[in-house]
């Protein structure tokens, strides 16, 4: 087993997918890098803090220039962070004469922090992708099983029913507050981080705000109201964002496992893994992943809350610390979607089943219904006794509760239509519509 389960070559293909992992990749931060470290020059240029001539030599080379990450290895263990070796190779790209301009009044973090956003706005717009595809997928089986009459479950016992229609929208309407919180967080998360040494942008002279604003613009990013590297809020608001998702995720992915569960075989994946000795088996594998990166996910929302705590005006432990469980959250959140999508649209309904474990219950999961419906020809206490008296029977003989019920007593009730459970199944329809109705 490798170090971490993403970047295994056995693994990996369970735990994390390539259109995730690539934007946390070696590569993508020398990338990144290069972007803020072009963008940079082109704004002090604009402020006549470095040379035109260097700006655009700076834009030129880096645009042409490679850095492998093996490169940056050795300095990287060096000074705690790639940067100084990253900007040395660089400038020796560049040359002397414009090359001393790169960098000009940055430190370390600026480049590391803004080039993490950039990727994060890549990853974003992936996500929510993938959430919309869930949400329509989701959104198509609530019509198609609207009226599907099933059994409840609470505590994991059968209760009263309901339709399948609405447990998954169940499962859908977490994802509407989703796409609202993903909103909401862009506007938080997608910040140029530029402070310089300190946080003041004191080499600068009086244009650093203006060339934090300029180097905004450049990226595509919103700017500050102020340097914010050891203000980690927001970045530890998107891990909690994504242990959100990835819980909703697991939640539904337990509910697949236990509606799938051969003694119930209700709801269940048409993609399942065998079994090295029971050729019968079909193991719900990727259901099981999402409970698998929920509770993952779920663990290192405490290691990202630590990280806020962020002394003074730099920290090393707490920043880097954020190295170590982010891109792992990312990346499990976004395989996590992608096995969601794979697996809602294979599902397969067996309605003769659902019926069956309906018909099982010899109308026990009536029997709240049958009480309220005496209550109204006696008092609480008393339909409550008579209705507990008729279960224990039930139990016992295998009839029905209603054909009891009727033995029991002859007050004027219409058993048969009592006993219809797609008659007790409340405003399902109603709320299936307010959850279908709200898109986020």
């Amino acid at each position: 087993m490798s170090v971490s389960p993403f970047d295994s070559k056995i693994l990996g293909e369970l735990f994390s997918d390539q259109k995730s992992r690539s934007l946390f990749d070696d590569e993508a931060e020398i990338k990144a890098m290069m972007q803020v470290e072009s963008a940079l020059a082109r704004s002090q240029a604009k402020f006549g803090i470095i040379p035109e001539s260097a700006a655009q030599m700076i834009t030129e080379v880096l645009a042409d220039t490679v850095i492998e990450p093996e490169q940056l290895s050795a300095g990287t263990a060096s000074a705690g962070v790639p940067v100084p070796e990253f900007v040395r190779r660089l400038r020796s790209a560049v040359g002397d004469e414009a090359g001393q301009y790169l960098h000009w009044g940055a430190t370390s973090q600026d480049i590391i922090d803004t080039g993490l956003i950039l990727r994060l706005r890549d990853y974003l717009d992936l996500i929510e992708d993938r959430i919309e595809n869930l949400k329509t997928a989701l959104r198509e089986m609530v019509r198609k099983h609207r009226s599907t009459v099933m059994v409840a479950r609470t505590r994991s016992q059968q209760a009263t029913p309901t339709t399948l229609g609405l447990k998954v929208a169940g499962w859908l309407a977490p994802f509407n507050q989703h796409s609202r919180r993903l909103s909401e967080l862009r506007h938080r998360l997608l910040v140029v981080q530029f402070g310089g040494s300190s946080g003041n942008l004191s080499v600068l002279g009086g244009d650093g705000i203006e060339v934090m604003d300029q180097l905004s613009k450049e990226l595509g990013l919103r700017a500050p109201v102020a340097p914010w590297h050891n203000q980690r809020e927001n970045i530890a608001e998107l891990a909690g964002f994504l242990s959100l998702i990835t819980g909703s995720l697991g939640k539904l992915g337990e509910d697949l496992i236990l509606l799938g569960l051969s003694e119930v075989s209700e709801v269940r994946a048409t993609k399942g893994g065998g079994s090295s000795t029971m050729p019968q088996k079909a193991n719900p594998i990727q259901a099981e992943a999402l409970v698998t990166l929920a509770r993952f996910n779920a663990g290192l929302v405490s290691t990202m809350h630590n990280c806020i705590l962020h002394p003074h005006e730099r920290d090393g432990p707490s920043w880097s610390l954020e190295w170590l469980a982010l891109p792992q959250m990312a990346v499990a959140t976004g395989t996590a979607l992608v096995h969601a999508n794979s697996i809602v649209s294979s599902l397969h309904v067996d309605t003769v089943r659902i019926e069956k474990n309906l018909a099982d219950s010899s109308g026990l999961i009536l029997a709240e219904a049958a009480s309220f419906a005496l209550s109204e020809f006696m008092s609480r206490a008393e339909a409550l006794a008579m209705v507990k008296s008729a279960c224990s029977q039930v139990l016992r003989s295998g009839d029905h509760l209603m054909t009891v019920l009727a033995d029991m007593t002859d007050v004027p009730i219409d058993w048969d239509k009592l006993r219809d459970p797609s008659n007790h199944v409340g405003v399902s329809d109603r709320l299936i519509d307010r959850i279908l109705n709200d898109t986020g």
